[in-house]
């Protein structure tokens, strides 16, 4: 017996080693969160991929936007015009650090954004002559009025760095920035890793850290939510929904978007450049059936580009957008077109076959085209799917070979939806994501007033006639409007979802001890 005592005691010293290491490694995965989402990321450079990065937190922007769209503090604590419209100052906020504990200044912010200003992205597009500090001021001069300039420097592109983020050639080469997560590490594309930056001037995060995952298949995201492998997945596919509804630790979150699933269509193209063939397209679509049978998202019918959420911009009485192929053939066959011995519409020898691009980043899109290709089928055009990465939409508008295109286009990628419209419809050849050989004087010079207005109501206005001449003319033809779906794991408390997606709230969220 004697000898028998240290060996139990061993033995207990070895159970109770090992039941603590356990316990060590239990607190620290239940201070980890894992998100799931299908966007690739490929840099580390704010302007092509800052969604990501404003997302997780880890960087921020000078004016912040509220759930309804309302302009906010962010790193700037106020703003300023002159009663030119030319000149706008941004007071910096006092008492903020970046990751690296250098003090949040003026000369920082000018650096990112002149950074930002040579690179593609709205702020670049924005009317700027100069962008210089002066004391605790950031002063933005412009070559001519431009009223959504608060809410461009809202948009991820323009997200603030620390001066030693760059690299001596201009280059992104970390990620330093004042958000209440630091960055950890990256592997482009498929995976980034922050962790909780203590001294943040907001509310702190409660979470240890957290990472993203790209998942391009919906199936395998809805998996990950099922087998509890992701805390919260992003972007799933209604028959991942109904699936997911049945498993009792996940609940699913659905939520209304600025964003509009439409087609892009090439006006410049020898079929569709008469108002009336794009309208036959519209009347041919059974938007009912594709919202409630293939999106689940019934009332999601749009009628209109712009949402009602982006209520100056939404046109309360215009008419339900309905299916009628009797009047949609009729219109073809007043453009000259007559059924062939196939059923094709055939018009001077040439079939009416097109060719619509879409992508797989959002799964749903790919079951619209089908449903499209067969009602548009209905009135004898063929139309032949490719499923390709979204980069062909703008490569396509580039070398005009698009044809038709089928996307979900985000109005509230800037705060104001005028950055959106200026980009979409403001040139000759429109944009690479809006209308494609399209031009309309009134409408661009309504765009071009719209930049300037301070007036409330004459704003409102104008927005109306934008929306109208938008309706009737179908540069662009709105099938659905958009409702995210989010899975999250019932250890996640406090979720709540950003509808412009510019964030994801994680230092709200709390995580359930084991």
């Amino acid at each position: 017996m004697k000898g028998a005592v240290p060996v139990f005691w061993k033995l207990l010293l070895v159970i109770i080693v090992s039941f603590n290491g356990l316990r060590v490694h239990a607190d620290t995965t239940q201070g980890h969160l894992t998100i799931s989402a299908p966007f690739e990321f490929s840099s580390l450079d704010p302007t092509q991929h800052g969604y990501l990065f404003t997302r997780m937190q880890i960087l921020e922007t000078l004016v912040d936007v509220s759930a309804d769209g309302t302009l906010e503090p962010g790193l700037a604590s106020e703003w300023q015009v002159s009663d030119d419209g030319l000149t706008w100052a941004f007071k910096i906020r006092d008492g903020v650090v970046f990751h690296d504990g250098t003090p949040l200044n003026a000369d920082q912010v000018v650096h990112s954004l002149n950074a930002a200003l040579q690179k593609h992205g709205p702020f670049r597009q924005a009317p700027v002559n100069t962008v210089e500090a002066a004391g605790d001021e950031v002063v933005v001069q412009l070559n001519q009025p431009y009223s959504p300039l608060p809410a461009v420097l809202a948009n991820y592109s323009t997200a603030i760095l620390a001066t030693d983020a760059f690299g001596e050639d201009g280059q992104v080469n970390t990620l330093i920035g004042t958000g209440p997560f630091t960055f950890v590490s990256a592997s482009p594309p498929h995976k980034l890793s922050v962790q909780r930056f203590d001294d943040y001037w907001g509310q702190p995060a409660a979470i240890e850290s957290a990472e993203y995952l790209t998942g391009h298949r919906s199936e395998s995201r809805a998996l990950q939510a099922r087998t509890g492998q992701a805390d919260i997945v992003f972007n799933l596919d209604p028959v991942s929904v109904t699936q997911l509804n049945r498993v009792p630790t996940v609940n699913v979150h659905s939520d209304l978007l600025p964003r509009t699933i439409l087609m892009k269509v090439n006006s410049g193209h020898d079929f569709l450049n008469e108002p009336e063939a794009r309208q036959a397209l519209s009347l041919a679509l059974d938007r009912t059936g594709i919202s409630r049978a293939i999106l689940r998202t019934p009332g999601a019918e749009a009628n209109q580009l712009l949402p009602p959420s982006l209520a100056n911009w939404h046109i309360d009485d215009l008419p339900p957008a309905r299916q009628n192929k009797e009047e949609a053939t009729a219109l073809l066959q007043s453009l000259g077109w007559q059924p062939g011995d196939d059923g094709v519409l055939t018009r001077n020898g040439e079939r009416f076959e097109l060719t619509l691009i879409t992508y797989a980043d959002r799964p749903e899109l790919t079951t619209v085209a089908t449903a499209i290709q067969a009602q548009l089928a209905d009135i004898g055009i063929d139309l032949n799917v490719s499923i390709t990465n979204s980069s062909a939409i703008p490569a396509g508008h580039q070398d005009g070979s698009l044809e038709l295109a089928l996307l979900a286009r985000n109005y509230g990628f800037i705060a104001d939806p005028l950055g959106v419209l200026i980009a979409d419809f403001a040139g000759e050849s429109g944009g690479d994501w809006g209308a494609m050989n399209w031009q309309h004087p009134e409408l661009l010079g309504l765009i071009e007033s719209q930049q300037s207005e301070r007036d409330v109501q004459q704003y409102a206005q104008t927005a109306q006639q934008i929306a109208r001449i938008l309706a009737d003319e179908m540069p662009l033809i709105p099938v659905t409007y958009y409702t995210q779906q989010t899975a999250v794991n019932d250890r996640v408390s406090n979720f709540r979802f950003d509808p412009l997606e510019r964030n994801y709230f994680l230092n709200e969220l709390e995580l359930a001890q084991p």
